[in-house]
């Protein structure tokens, strides 16, 4: 039975992510609905003041150190196998982000742990654990059990409301040295790439075209509407592989994330690899001449039929309304 549960926060650049806040929610759920304590572990620089929002932990572990602008996983592990050790902990969540990716296989095999990769949901019944994973970007889903409640498990991003995991109170918070003790590897220096022109992650209407959209040509199109109902364009993986955009306006599991209020799909058909990074938009139109189009599943509103023949009709209707 686990003694208790701790949440590894993920940040990067002085700003927390979003999964931890997701981590913490349902780290403070299983931890009540279990009878047990939840920690979570902040490290590296202003380490301190982050601490301050994690509330909803029982208790607080701070690895404050103006050295480690970024952790690297050899430290990490190190800190978490320490207080995991110290505190008999059974249920590490991480976040399943580039920044905490490598933590879960290597800490897995110092403690002796199982590694459950990609979950999406965890459920506390009958005194077992089950972690509910993605699969091959949500082509499979696998249900895993444990009796016994012990493991490490990876958090897939938009899995859990982040509020969830937000409280007003202040927690404990324990300082814990920067170890530090024969580490091979060094962090150089954080390289980031050159900042795109929009930044599709902060726009709240996103018009998005696919492989249906015929040709580069044709994106003018999507430009045009985008004059009308403000926001940005973006794309589907097969548009951004062609060059037509470039990379920074890719949505799905191997470009950015979007949460807009509205998200419009031209000529995009829906794999799943695209629907990971917009299905929480808050009202999706989609425009697809395939009936049978994945897309139209997560879809509020479908339109069956040809781009060439929706959309200039949307247009001139808007102008007239303007």
């Amino acid at each position: 039975m686990s003694k208790g549960i701790l949440v590894l926060a993920d940040h990067t650049k002085e700003v927390i992510t979003d999964v931890s806040y997701e981590m913490l929610g349902i780290g403070r759920k299983l931890a009540d609905s279990m009878n047990q304590p939840l920690y979570s572990l902040i490290i590296g620089d202003g380490a301190e003041k982050f601490a301050s929002g994690f509330g909803i932990a029982d208790k607080v572990f701070v690895v404050a150190d103006k050295k480690i602008e970024i952790a690297i996983p050899e430290l990490i592990v190190q800190i978490l196998k320490k207080i995991v050790t110290e505190n008999d902990i059974s249920l590490i969540l991480v976040a399943g982000t580039n920044i905490s990716s490598g933590v879960g296989p290597l800490l897995a095999a110092k403690l002796d742990y199982r590694f459950i990769h990609f979950c999406k949901n965890l459920i506390y019944e009958n005194g077992e654990l089950m972690a509910t994973s993605q699969l091959f970007g949500g082509k499979i889903f696998s249900e895993t059990v444990l009796n016994d409640c012990k493991g490490i498990f990876s958090i897939l991003p938009g899995s859990f409301p982040a509020e969830a995991g937000k409280a007003s109170r202040f927690p404990e918070i324990i300082d814990i040295p920067h170890p530090d003790d024969g580490l091979k590897i060094k962090f150089k220096a954080f390289i980031e790439p050159e900042a795109g022109d929009v930044d599709v992650t902060k726009e709240s209407i996103l018009v998005s075209v696919g492989r249906g959209i015929g040709s580069s040509d044709n994106i003018s199109i999507a430009d045009e509407l985008v004059e009308i109902i403000g926001g940005a364009v973006c794309a589907s993986r097969p548009i951004i592989d062609q060059g037509w955009l470039p990379l920074s306006r890719q949505i799905g599991k191997s470009g950015m994330i979007v949460k807009p209020k509205l998200y419009m799909a031209l000529g995009i058909s829906g794999a799943p690899e695209h629907i990971e990074g917009m299905k929480d938009a808050e009202l999706i139109i989609a425009v697809n001449k395939d009936s049978a189009a994945p897309i139209f599943n997560v879809a509020q509103y479908g339109i069956c039929a040809d781009i060439d023949d929706i959309v200039p009709m949307l247009i001139d209707k808007l102008k007239e309304r303007k």
